[in-house]
């Protein structure tokens, strides 16, 4: 695997912790734990997303979801199957896993549901009102000759 360093990216600027540690992650992740278990991300909306994981064999009681500042986990701890038969191929992985999404400021989980073995995690954009645009009115300067006229008076 090729690694890239970002330290002169990074030699100039400040307050940008949280972007390097971002890249960082994204370039040293493990692959094979990152491939299970399998999971979409798709946009739904201007301000609305989608996580989907498979996660067969899983119920809600072995699932947890915690969403913190700028970070979404999902831990999944499978309950021991009595075996009642022996198997001679076992394609459906039942192991415990951890799945960490990083989260852009002010995503927020809506909500999550577990419907035939996919878990559905929806997040929302929220920006607060002061962080949105807004239109400042722009005052012409014949508007605010009468007030001058008027305090000269």
């Amino acid at each position: 695997m090729r690694t890239y360093d970002l330290s002169p990216l990074f030699r100039s600027t400040v307050g940008f912790d949280r972007l390097s540690r971002l890249l960082e992650t994204a370039m040293t992740g493990d692959e094979a734990a990152a491939s299970y278990p399998p999971y979409n991300i798709e946009k739904t909306g201007d301000d609305a997303y989608r996580i989907t994981m498979a996660v067969a064999g899983f119920g809600p009681e072995d699932l947890e979801i915690t969403a913190q500042q700028n970070s979404l986990v999902v831990t999944g701890k499978a309950k021991k199957d009595q075996e009642t038969g022996q198997f001679l191929y076992r394609g459906i992985a039942g192991r415990a896993f951890e799945r960490r999404f990083q989260l852009a400021d002010f995503i927020k989980v809506a909500n999550a549901n577990l419907l035939n073995g996919l878990l559905h995690i929806d997040l929302v954009r929220e920006v607060p009102e002061a962080m949105k645009p807004r239109t400042i009115k722009i005052d012409s300067a014949a508007s605010q000759q009468p007030a001058l006229t008027q305090q000269a008076a």
